[in-house]
């Protein structure tokens, strides 16, 4: 699979509803200084240099784990890149493939890489130009460089340019197989023959790859893997013929609108039927797997060779996403079995940390069965499972394992759910768990451990703290250079004036205490009142407190903070945080509903305990689930917060897909009342507040439908509102010049006026 090189729900005015809140730059910057250095406007804090983090230097390891490849700017070359060798142990820098190699035949310049993959020899080399993103997929033009013979040709043959998806080599790297329109096709390295595997693709019949509920939701983007001895090509097919069209309007395009169609199944409506099947790398007839249960009901998951080139392995889910299979097929019947179940009365994710352990006996598997997030080692004879992670903590992710030397390394934090940290285990699960991470750098640790696990990329950051990146030896964390230290930015963040900065829990009674964090202006008087301004998500996807670098969401808080806000944040019950099965899913059936409850709860509390808060002045903001959830707290708790920002929002529970919902609400038929109860425009009708709600009118994720449907409903009862659409702008609202800084404006001018630094 190519490897992708990067340069993750994002008092009033008297205006009447329904108008377009029409901006210009040079918003008023209400009592900053623009000359006073360590004072932030909105062109430092969305400069991309003064305070962005340099390139994280972060390689690839090499196979042996001797070093690693990185991409290097060409000092012969204009505008070229270098492919370079780094050895772990001295730092010796190597130029394995310089750029001006990568020059096409008739062409003046190398080839633009923004992407590459070797083969397993690594005498061949997969190079991505020209990336166009569709939705979660990314077409490109690929080139192979032979480095015996020097030759650089484009694959593909005739096809259209930037046409080709996840091109992967074959396991003895003379060969490679891509998708394009739907089907997938194996091309000789040399360039001599190209063999198309199946001939059904189409709109609805997708070989190799996925419909857009898929990709959305279990991040399943590769649709084909090669056997391990190179002879059959295991793939994915997606029927998605009963899979509901979703239309969208571009009018900004062209001369009339255009309609924008593409499969999107929401809760309750047909979902695509996946079924998986081997086929021989030559050519030849599909074997298909004989999987119980209904394909549209169900839903297949990492699909790998298991350990061999005669049976695969996949997890099996039903549609509630309640029950894991683990099951084994036979490449050359079709034949299936079971050989681990895992189920939850909630819901279960994918697992992705799965490995082969003892030349494929056992298996690596992530359950929450005790009642935390543990590692454990499952028979594949027997089905057998051994604990690996035993404590009363959850281990967050697997980050390496080194089979020789009987350890795994796994990514926990037992006793502050808002940092993470390196521990390692023994396999055999007995001992007890060690702390790898210095303890004398509380915060978030990030490792990249080397095949071997000799070696680690470790990265550390605090929530004030860009990151910085240090080559180690796992044995003893030892470091061994400073990959990137990102300095300047630091050094620039210090320049700043910033206010006290803390992490806290918040008893909001019932025996529920939550994380947040709070950020006060660097003039903190506690004599004053201040209006205080909530950052929220929410949703059991994600969370919003973690002690880790925050980029521009953390610079623009800060900016606020110089304005006079105070801002504050807070992690409520069923956010994705490692504090226990029970914290995660008790949410379970009730998402829009027991969240903002916790999160009206907390601002209570914090005002009992906080003086200088105005409770006249609470705001609270928000994008996609945040957005929901903003719209919830406005519309359910409208004697607590005065002022909302909601973007990109999910009005409508019925309105997202199938996959999110339906994980984390069951199915609309077996839970109306929740669905009807957690949507918030369900009760629009409560708004008191002032609210600004925005939305790209072209998002393929949350759609601009969501907001329209609560602008009739805030219509019908009469409340007024301001809104703001984007044309064509997609989730995160970030496409077309100047879009970011007028979202950023927009928001600047809402809260002057809004939720003002006076009181008036």
């Amino acid at each position: 699979m190519i490897f992708r090189v990067f340069s993750k729900r994002f008092p009033r005015i008297g205006i009447p509803a329904l108008i377009v809140w029409a901006l210009t730059a040079g918003v008023p910057s209400f009592g900053q200084d623009p000359a006073d250095p360590s004072m932030l406007n909105l062109d430092r804090v969305l400069s991309p240099g003064e305070f962005a983090p340099e390139d994280s230097g972060r390689g690839r390891w090499l196979a042996d784990s001797s070093g690693y490849m990185m991409l290097r700017p060409s000092k012969d070359v204009a505008d070229g890149q270098d492919i370079v060798r780094c050895d772990a142990a001295s730092g010796r820098v190597d130029i394995l493939v310089p750029a001006g190699r990568l020059v096409p035949p008739g062409a003046t310049a190398p080839l633009r890489i923004a992407g590459y993959d070797w083969s397993s020899d690594g005498q061949r080399l997969l190079i991505q130009t020209n990336p166009k993103r569709v939705y979660h997929k990314t077409f490109a033009d690929y080139w192979i460089l032979g480095l015996k013979d020097g030759g650089l040709r484009k694959i593909g043959g005739n096809f259209a340019p930037s046409s080709l998806l996840n091109p992967t080599f074959s396991p003895d790297g003379t060969r490679v197989a891509y998708i394009r329109e739907n089907n997938i096709y194996v091309e000789d390295a040399a360039g001599r023959d190209i063999v198309q595997l199946t001939k059904d693709g189409s709109e609805d019949i997708l070989n190799g790859t996925f419909d857009y509920v898929t990709e959305e939701e279990f991040f399943t983007t590769h649709g084909f893997r090669w056997s391990p001895d190179g002879k059959s090509i295991a793939y994915w097919q997606m029927d998605q013929t009963k899979v509901p069209v979703f239309s969208m309007i571009n009018n900004t395009d062209a001369l009339y609108p255009e309609i924008v169609a593409f499969k999107f199944s929401r809760p309750g409506q047909p979902i695509a039927a996946g079924r998986i099947g081997v086929v021989g790398s030559m050519g030849g007839e599909t074997t298909w797997f004989e999987v119980p249960g209904d394909p549209a009901e169900n839903y297949i998951q990492q699909l790998e060779w298991a350990a061999n080139s005669n049976e695969v392995v996949f997890q099996h889910l039903n549609r509630n996403q309640n029950r894991n299979d683990v099951m084994l097929g036979d490449a050359r019947t079709g034949g299936t079995k079971t050989i681990y179940t895992d189920s939850d009365p909630a819901w279960l994710d994918v697992v992705r940390d799965f490995q082969w352990l003892d030349g494929g006996k056992e298996f690596l598997w992530v359950s929450e069965k005790d009642g935390w997030r543990h590692i454990y080692a499952v028979s594949r004879a027997s089905g057998e499972i051994r604990l690996v992670t035993p404590g009363e903590f959850d281990v967050w992710e697997v980050a390496g394992v080194d089979a020789k030397g009987g350890w795994l390394y796994g990514i926990a934090s037992p006793d502050i759910a808002t940092q993470r940290y390196l521990y390692r285990f023994r396999l055999n699960g007995k001992g007890a768990p060690r702390r790898l991470s210095p303890a004398d750098r509380p915060g978030t640790h990030d490792y990249d451990i080397s095949p071997d696990a000799s070696w680690a990329f470790h990265t550390y950051s605090t929530f004030a703290a860009p990151p910085v990146t240090k080559l180690i030896r796992l044995a003893g964390h030892k470091e061994v250079r400073t990959i990137a230290d990102n300095s300047k930015a630091l050094k620039n963040l210090q320049s700043l004036k910033r206010g006290a900065a803390e992490f806290l829990k918040i008893d909001i009674g019932a025996g529920a205490v939550l994380d947040a964090w709070i950020m006060r202006p660097p003039d903190f008087d506690r004599q004053k009142k201040y209006p205080l301004l909530f950052y929220v998500y929410g949703e059991p996807w994600g969370s919003t407190v973690t002690d880790s670098w925050g980029g521009t969401r953390y610079l623009w808080h800060l900016l606020l903070t110089q304005k006079g806000y105070i801002v504050m944040s807070v992690d409520n019950r069923g956010t994705r945080v490692p504090r226990g099965r029970a914290w995660r899913k008790c949410i379970y059936g009730q998402v829009g509903i027991l969240a903002s409850a916790d999160q009206a709860a907390a601002v209570k509390a914090v005002l009992e305990r906080d003086p200088s808060i105005d409770a006249a002045r609470i705001g609270i903001y928000g994008s996609s689930g945040g957005g929901a959830m903003t719209l919830n707290a406005m519309f359910r708790y409208p004697e607590v917060y005065r002022t909302g920002m909601a973007f990109s929002s999910p009005a409508d529970q019925r309105y997202y897909n199938s996959a999110y919902q339906e994980r984390f609400m069951g199915l609309p038929k077996d839970n109306p009342q929740g669905y009807e109860n957690g949507s918030p425009i369900r009760h629009a009708s409560r708004l008191k507040g002032n609210l600004l709600i925005v939305h790209g009118t072209g998002d393929d994720n949350v759609h601009y439908q969501n907001t329209e449907a609560l602008i009739n409903e805030l219509i019908k009862f009469n409340k007024p509102f301001t809104m703001m659409a984007y044309p064509n702008r997609r989730h995160g609202i970030s496409e077309g010049v100047n879009t970011v800084r007028h979202k950023y404006e927009l928001m600047l001018r809402y809260l002057k006026e809004n939720l003002p630094i006076e009181t008036r």
